[in-house]
C-alpha cells in the first residue's frame, strides 16, 4: 500500500504537483524514505484524497505530480470518542488507537476520578498534544479525515450531549452488553462512545450521565484498562454499525 501524507488545503488536479513541507517532508525524506517515482498517497483530513508519484525529493520539500483526486465522504453516523484524562500515557494510548479503529472525534473529559487535570495552559497544551497524536494515527491509517479533539469537558457538558446522541457509558458491572444493544447504522445521531478514568466512574457520575439518555453497558466479564477499553468498544460498535 503506498505510504500517505498530509498537506494543508490542496487544490491540486490531475496532473498539477503538490509539495510536502517543512516536518512532513522531512518525515517522508528521511523517515520514510521516498524516492522519485514511488506512489504515494496525499489528503488533507477534510476528505480531500489524491494519488500520484514522487517526482523529488530534498529534506525540506518533496514533490508529487497527482495522477487523481477524488473527495471522501464524511463517515455518518459519526463515532465519537469520549475519553477521560487518565494517568501516565495510558489516555493517549486509547486516542492512538482509537483514531485507527475508527472514531470521527475525540473528546477529552476531565471526570469526576481522574487523576490527570488539565488545568490553567495546560488545557490547550493537552489538546494540542493529542491533536498531533491523532493526526499520526490517522496517517498512519490511511484515513481521508482526521478527527477533530475538542476542548476537555467535565461530566455537565457530557450530559447535555447525551440527550442529542446515542451516548455508551462503558461500565464494568452494567447489566447490558454493548453486543447486546443495537445500533441503526443509517441514523444520523453521533454514536459515542464514553470511557472513565482507571478509577472508574463514581455511581453518581453514572446516574447522572444515564439521567440525561446516556446508555451504560458492559464490554464483558473482565474489567479493562482505560487504554483498551475505548479501542475494543470502538471494534464492537464499528461491527454493529457495518463500517467493518
Amino acid at each position: 500500500m503506498p505510504l500517505h501524507f498530509v498537506v494543508d488545503d490542496p487544490a491540486a488536479l490531475a496532473g498539477d504537483e503538490v509539495v510536502l513541507l517543512g516536518r512532513e517532508a522531512h518525515h517522508a525524506a528521511a523517515v520514510r524514505r521516498v524516492r522519485a517515482g514511488e506512489a504515494v498517497t496525499v489528503g488533507d483530513g477534510l476528505g480531500v484524497w489524491l494519488t500520484g508519484r514522487v517526482a523529488d525529493v530534498a529534506p525540506q520539500r518533496v514533490a508529487v505530480t497527482v495522477e487523481s483526486r477524488r473527495t471522501v465522504p464524511a463517515p455518518t453516523p459519526r463515532l465519537v470518542l469520549v475519553q477521560a484524562l487518565a494517568k501516565g500515557d495510558r489516555d493517549e494510548l486509547a486516542v492512538q488507537a482509537g483514531t485507527e479503529i475508527g472514531a470521527d472525534e475525540i473528546v477529552p473529559w476531565q471526570a469526576a476520578r481522574s487523576v490527570s487535570r488539565w488545568e490553567g495552559a495546560k488545557r490547550e497544551k493537552g489538546r494540542a498534544r493529542w491533536a498531533s497524536i491523532v493526526r499520526e494515527a490517522a496517517k498512519q491509517a490511511h484515513r481521508a479525515w482526521i478527527p477533530p479533539v475538542g476542548a476537555p469537558v467535565g461530566t455537565g457538558e457530557l450530559a447535555a450531549r447525551a440527550s442529542e446522541s446515542r451516548m455508551l457509558v462503558l461500565v464494568p458491572d452494567a447489566g447490558e452488553a454493548l453486543t447486546a444493544v443495537e445500533l441503526d447504522p443509517t441514523a444520523d445521531a453521533d454514536v459515542v462512545v464514553v470511557v472513565g478514568p482507571e478509577g472508574g466512574m463514581p455511581a453518581e457520575e453514572v446516574e447522572r450521565l444515564q439521567a440525561a439518555g446516556a446508555r451504560p453497558v458492559r464490554l464483558g466479564d473482565t474489567v479493562l484498562r482505560t487504554s483498551t477499553a475505548g479501542p475494543a468498544a470502538l471494534a464492537v460498535v464499528n461491527a454493529a454499525l457495518r463500517r467493518w
